[in-house]
């Protein structure tokens, strides 16, 4: 595949903007770190949920680009479209957060822990931490708990539109060049989706070694209102 010089710039264009926009975009990481952090995700299990959300994000921009560019419609259009889009992202991890909060508030709340002596048939006894958060459940009966977050986390981030992939896209679709459009599209979503991926690991290091016993009940709490701020800063700092 034999690319023009100016396709084999807008390459490296592609990728230097792909890495500028998702660091200085925390919502393309935030979410993922405390989420994983309340939820006491696995480091393997995180990286997966933020690696298909990273595809959501970019397919999301890369379908309505390419249906725009198929419809012949002009970049102050579709860039339009992409900026409604981030409206009702930034609105949906809002109103995400301030569910997860307030729940994870009541949560909080309501798991005040006490210790009590607990005796078996057998007639050994031990020490049990007991809360009154969901019923009365044994640390040796614990079940698993299956979530829907990841998923809305996902619905999200497809919403979520990549704004600077639009008019990139532009240019190769101007010169018909369909090897071109192929190679920008994949130069920045691989640069998007790998920087989110670093950025989540290097922050997981080192919040690793936080330990807050005290707030740890109020974790949810925190990781929902940490949405919301991330919600108010994508819809008005433009972040």
């Amino acid at each position: 595949m034999t690319l023009s010089p100016e396709i084999s710039l807008l390459l490296g264009t592609a990728a230097t903007i792909g890495l500028i926009h998702t660091v200085t975009g925390p919502d393309h990481y935030l979410p993922f770190i405390v989420l994983s952090k309340a939820r006491h995700w696995s480091t393997p299990k995180t990286m997966w949920i933020t690696f298909w959300c990273g595809i959501g994000h970019v397919a999301g921009s890369v379908v309505l680009g390419l249906i725009g560019i198929a419809l012949g419609v002009f970049v102050r259009k579709m860039e339009w479209i992409e900026s409604i889009r981030g409206e009702v992202a930034a609105w949906m991890l809002i109103g995400f957060g301030l569910l997860y909060g307030i729940w994870g508030m009541k949560r909080a709340m309501q798991k005040k822990s006490h210790t009590h002596e607990h005796a078996h048939e057998t007639g050994d006894e031990h020490l049990h931490t007991h809360t009154h958060f969901g019923g009365h459940q044994h640390v040796h009966s614990k079940k698993d708990e299956k979530s829907l977050t990841p998923w809305i986390l996902f619905l999200i981030f497809v919403f979520g539109p990549c704004e600077p992939l639009i008019p990139l896209l532009m240019v190769p679709a101007a010169k018909n060049s369909m090897p071109g459009l192929l190679a920008v599209t994949l130069v920045f979503a691989i640069t998007t989706i790998l920087t989110m991926l670093v950025m989540v690991r290097i922050t997981l290091l080192g919040v690793k070694f936080i330990h807050l016993k005290k707030a740890e009940r109020f974790a949810h709490a925190i990781a929902g209102f940490t949405l919301v701020l991330s919600g108010l800063a994508i819809q008005f700092l433009g972040l």
